[in-house]
């Protein structure tokens, strides 16, 4: 397979790699995915407990993202089928019972996510209607209908336009966050370093808080569909590029994600951030209520409802396709009437989620955060020490790293239910 010409590669050992139109395109992608409810919410969590462990997970971000989400494409990339999708991965490597159990797995990681931007959306609208255009709330049922009812109308069209769509919502969302960020500077208040946070709730808190990081800047929902294009765009190139694109996105993301987090933080009090916590909205809902800010009650709302959607399309894409897959499998229904049955397990779930209101930060803690690091951190680390497709991949120091963030979040759930 012909590369680009705008794709630049040596045969030296310092190879020189440069970004196409290609790979720019898929790091919005992937850029889009991750920016969603986790990161409104992650200063609130975090932030709440004080400035300590905000740094220290500001530390731990950067390679807790690049780390897991190479590791599962590389195990996505593993298959000696160049069209395999991580449902046929599973199966490939583990046999079809297991990989049932791993591809439903793979659903729950992405299906509560969905409900989460249902409720995110609902809640945020809600909140600029009352209190910015002093309005009265809306029946919950229908605001949320319609607002849901939107978001998945734009997924029916072609997987071409929503990518079309990432570009159009992405780039103004970055520009403008990093704009409020800048805007929140003068606000912020220096918090005391020489106040030493009490140990057992410091590591309460940073134990809580993986799954919760983990969730704002998982982008797991694209790998799949991302490692694919890759291989049939770049062919025995396919794993340097693989690599060169998530490191990219994963510094774009660190770059203006904390950077926004650290500023919202900063401009509110601990006791500011738990209120915000107990009203179950987003960091920029919150500030748009309590600074007096013309500016960010305007658009303060308005980029939480963009960064909840554009994330919503990539987990959307996700999580048809992997329902899809574990009906389309286990049934003879034909493909089109599983896609439309698929949709309508979509709609409804998010609608009634949305409906119903539950904790945003209540689910990322005790279930999402801990299924996505099962299969974002576990499964491609397991694979790498028990498939021989991925033996080449083994004896690093970054598995242990890995694995052991991996297991932590997991047993946050395992605190939380007791």
């Amino acid at each position: 397979m012909s590369l680009p010409n705008n794709v630049e590669i040596t045969n030296t050992t310092d190879q020189k790699l440069t970004l196409n139109k290609h790979d720019k395109t898929w790091i919005i992608s992937l850029f889009g995915t991750a920016v969603g409810a986790g990161i409104l919410f992650l200063p609130i969590n975090i932030g709440a407990s004080g400035m300590w462990p905000l740094i220290v997970m500001a530390l731990l971000a950067g390679p807790m993202t690049f780390l897991a989400h190479r590791g599962l494409a590389r195990f996505i990339l593993s298959s000696n089928n160049p069209k395999a999708e991580f449902t046929d991965v599973v199966e490939e490597h583990f046999g079809h019972r297991f990989g049932f159990l791993i591809s439903l797995l793979y659903f729950l990681s992405i299906f509560p996510i969905l409900m989460i931007y249902g409720v995110g959306l609902t809640n945020t609208v809600e909140s600029y209607m009352v209190n910015q255009l002093g309005m009265a709330a809306p029946p919950r049922i229908m605001l949320s209908g319609i607002l849901v009812t939107a978001m998945i109308g734009v997924m029916m069209a072609s997987e071409k336009t929503v990518l079309r769509a990432f570009e159009v919502i992405v780039y103004p969302l970055v520009f403008i966050l990093f704009g409020i960020s800048l805007y929140l500077i003068p606000n912020w208040h220096m918090p005391d370093f020489s106040q030493v946070p009490d140990a057992k709730e410091f590591t309460r808190t940073l134990w809580l808080a993986i799954p919760t990081t983990i969730f704002a800047f998982s982008h797991t929902a694209a790998i799949s569909s991302f490692s694919v294009a890759q291989k049939r765009h770049y062919g025995k190139q396919t794993d340097k590029r693989v690599d060169f694109i998530l490191k990219h996105t994963s510094m774009m993301l660190i770059t203006f994600v904390l950077f926004f987090v650290f500023s919202c933080a900063l401009s509110l009090s601990p006791e500011q951030l738990a209120d915000a916590k107990a009203q179950n909205i987003s960091i920029l809902s919150y500030l748009a209520n309590v600074t007096g800010s013309g500016l960010i009650a305007s658009f303060g709302p308005f980029i939480a409802c963009i960064a909840i959607i554009s994330s919503f399309f990539g987990h959307f894409l996700g999580g048809r396709e992997s329902l899809n897959g574990i009906i389309a499998k286990h049934t003879k229904l034909q493909p089109k009437l599983v896609n439309k049955l698929t949709i309508a397990i979509l709609f409804f779930s998010v609608w009634y989620a949305a409906v119903k209101n539950p904790s945003v930060l209540g689910i990322m803690e005790t279930f999402s955060g801990p299924v996505i690091a099962l299969i974002l951190f576990i499964l491609p680390m397991y694979a790498i020490r028990n498939v021989d497709a991925m033996k080449r991949h083994r004896g690093k120091i970054s598995n242990i790293f890995v694995t052991v963030i991996g297991l932590i979040a997991i047993s946050a759930i395992v605190y939380n239910l007791l």
